[in-house]
């Protein structure tokens, strides 16, 4: 049994996410968490904080939410396949953003985060403010990001950049290799060099523990060398059938530093390739 958190703003974005995720798991059996959070900075008037009682909190946020989370539940009801497996919950929140999702990835046991992410995607758009960034840095729960014009396909190539400097536990991968035996898919790792060097042995030897761990997928290694990493995934991604982008949250610092100068406004690499981020859980 999956749980499966879907954070909601009620846009078409945030569905397109929902319809993404619906389809992802379609064979495996899940609890789906739709949550909207009531942001707690609109109980703030003129600068001063305004404590509102339960009573009016229900009335003037919670109760209009609840009855956007219906209609997206039948939504659902009517855009899919009665799938047996699949079971469907609406939360309805007043918190700050990430401690509330937070609260329900540890009350409900949640294994992945789906969130939709809007306008031109891509690293610099997760990574870089808005509420799927503050969740892929802040919350300890692995997150699939699924752009605004992102359909499902049929999952067949998933890409894992690394610069084999495996500082987390190996285990942490378990989810990723679990979604590519569910697929049926192959992995692609790829390595992405500044400049054409060597591996050390470090890198060499982490590269072997990959090799060993993926030992029962389809899997193949590859090596670029190119000065923007933005360039060299979206080269990466277009000459091959590439389904899905994959990471771990410790190396976003590696992706930072090739990434993030001081021309982070230049940055151009878009995609409408699904991201999934896996974290250590705590």
């Amino acid at each position: 049994m999956k749980n499966v958190l879907l954070p909601t703003d009620f846009s078409e974005n945030s569905w397109n996410a929902i319809k993404y995720a619906v389809r992802f798991f379609h064979r495996e059996t899940c609890n789906f968490y739709l949550l909207h959070v009531n942001r707690v900075s609109d109980n703030f008037m003129n600068g001063s904080p305004y404590i509102a009682n339960e009573d009016v909190l229900e009335e003037v946020y919670i109760k209009s939410s609840k009855q956007k989370l219906r209609n997206i539940l039948r939504r659902i009801a009517t855009s899919f396949e009665t799938n047996k497996i699949h079971r469907f919950y609406s939360l309805s929140d007043y918190d700050f953003f990430i401690e509330s999702i937070r609260k329900h990835v540890e009350e409900k046991n949640i294994d992945i985060i789906v969130m939709g992410t809007k306008g031109a995607t891509g690293l610099k758009k997760i990574i870089v403010g808005s509420n799927t960034g503050d969740v892929i840095t802040k919350v300890k729960c692995s997150i699939l990001s699924v752009p605004e014009k992102a359909e499902f396909v049929k999952i067949e190539e998933i890409a894992f950049p690394t610069d084999f400097s495996l500082t987390y536990d190996i285990q942490i991968l378990h989810p990723l290799s679990d979604i590519l035996e569910n697929h049926k898919a192959a992995l692609r790792i790829l390595h992405i060099s500044k400049k054409k060097t060597n591996l050390n042995y470090d890198q060499k030897r982490n590269s072997e523990l990959l090799d060993d761990y993926f030992n029962q997928i389809e899997h193949s290694f590859h090596y670029l060398t190119n000065k923007g990493i933005e360039d060299a995934i979206q080269c990466f991604t277009e000459s091959r059938n590439t389904n899905m982008i994959c990471m771990v949250a410790k190396n976003l610092n590696y992706f930072q530093q090739i990434l993030f100068h001081s021309k982070i406004e230049e940055i151009s690499y878009h995609t409408e390739i699904p991201f999934l981020v896996l974290h250590e859980q705590n």
